[in-house]
């Protein structure tokens, strides 16, 4: 294996955070883990080279690949249920009582192999009903990662990864392949819109803000400094009275955010 020299961490780490906001500064070993065996097979002799060959690459496939490497992707449905719960028991009834152009913008930022944003959109369609024909409940679901992007269009899933999924849904929502994988069904395929999106971007492009953000997993590769910032956006993208869902495993301060704490890793913008 490589090992990577302490003046290539530096340069390496710093370049990764600035550009995408991820803080490696304490994963030299999962650095040289992951990328290691990958410098041998692609010729390079050390990170030095390996990174001039990156910043050389105005295509910036390889530094999308590197990211891919460095970032855990780990993920399943129904993950961390409490969320989806209070998301169908009280976000929902919340915004279909008050939003009258029939119109709700959810945004899954992080959404990795697809999961998450496929549940949401489970979610919706069993509590809409017969009325989803008359609600835009289309989902934007981004990550920075074309790898799962590509996973995620295709919406097909081993059976492990579905352990958590009710069985109606599972006949409803999904086709089965084969004995070992299911494929999302079009209907609820039809009601996500993936893109690549870095969250380090200075501005967001969106043109309208979001009823609902869910962030989960994500900000934990980042600084103090980094995710508040991050917040901030958020927040500026987040419709009064609307919720922004983060990770169990993260917090906000809540001295420097303007987002109400509602209950673990659940917060509210004032309405």
């Amino acid at each position: 294996m490589i090992e990577i020299k302490n003046n290539e961490f530096k340069e390496l780490t710093e370049y990764i955070k600035s550009n995408y906001g991820i803080n490696l500064t304490h994963k030299k070993n999962l650095i040289e883990g992951r990328l290691g065996s990958m410098l041998i097979e692609k010729g390079f002799n050390n990170f030095s080279e390996y990174l001039q060959h990156i910043f050389a690459d105005a295509t910036k496939a390889e530094v999308t690949n590197l990211v891919n490497k460095i970032t855990t992707n780990h993920t399943f449905f129904m993950r961390e249920r409490e969320h989806f719960d209070y998301f169908a028991k009280q976000v929902l009834p919340y915004w279909k009582s008050t939003t009258k152009q029939k119109d709700l913008r959810i945004w899954s930022a992080g959404c990795s192999t697809g999961e998450e944003p496929y549940t949401l959109a489970m979610i919706m369609a069993d509590y809409f009903g017969s009325e989803k024909v008359f609600w835009d409940t289309s989902l934007l679901a981004t990550d920075i990662s074309v790898k799962v992007l590509q996973t995620a269009e295709k919406g097909i899933y081993p059976l492990e990864v579905l352990e958590k999924v009710p069985p109606i849904w599972k006949s409803i929502y999904f086709k089965k392949i084969d004995n070992e994988n299911y494929q999302i069904s079009d209907p609820i395929k039809q009601e996500i819109v993936f893109r690549i999106f870095n969250l380090m971007d200075e501005k967001f492009p969106f043109k309208q803000k979001f009823h609902v953000i869910f962030c989960r997993n994500v900000m934990i590769y980042f600084d103090y400094a980094t995710k508040m910032q991050l917040i901030k956006k958020f927040y500026d993208m987040t419709e009064p009275g609307g919720y922004l869902f983060i990770g169990h495993s993260e917090s906000i301060d809540r001295n420097e955010t303007r987002y109400q704490y509602v209950m673990p890793a659940v917060y509210r913008k004032d309405r």
